[in-house]
């Protein structure tokens, strides 16, 4: 066996690596469903969570946006908005339409305490997996006032 053989072979699977690395990432963003199906980012319609959640459900999950927690006396939709669209404070995020596995891991961040914010924080701490998937549901769920840069030339 020549000394090149095994740097073909590391060459050949790498590059298998990266087509189906390529396909797969393409697959997603040629989707004209995926940025507005719920379920796309928040493991509904059996696409699976990356957040390792149950699948979350859009009612429960609008119901849980209302209920005061108990750390800071305010809902998610109190500080939020009712869609996620309208905060009360210009620097607290939009989370209408977001992507729904984005907002699990960044409440099990917050839940964790990897992630630090003096109302977000402590307002995690409660939450269990199925409330952290249904409030990524509704939210996922919702429409979105958040710009991306597709589209843009």
């Amino acid at each position: 066996m020549t000394k090149a053989a095994p740097f073909k072979r590391y060459a050949i699977a790498l590059s298998v690596a990266l087509l189906l690395a390529a396909c797969s990432q393409s697959q997603v963003e040629n989707s004209a469903d995926s940025a507005a199906d719920p379920g796309h980012a928040s493991g509904e319609h059996g696409s699976g969570s990356s957040a390792g959640l149950p699948t979350g459900r859009i009612a429960a999950g609008e119901a849980r946006a209302q209920v005061k927690g108990k750390a800071t006396g305010q809902s998610c939709i109190d500080c939020h908005g009712a869609d996620g669209n309208k905060p009360i404070d210009p620097t607290y995020p939009k989370l209408g339409g977001q992507y729904g596995d984005y907002l699990a891991h960044a409440l099990q961040a917050y839940r964790a305490g990897d992630r630090q914010h003096a109302l977000m924080t402590p307002q995690a701490t409660d939450l269990s997996d199925q409330d952290i998937a249904d409030l990524a549901a509704y939210f996922g769920s919702r429409p979105t006032q958040l710009r991306d840069l597709h589209g843009l030339k």
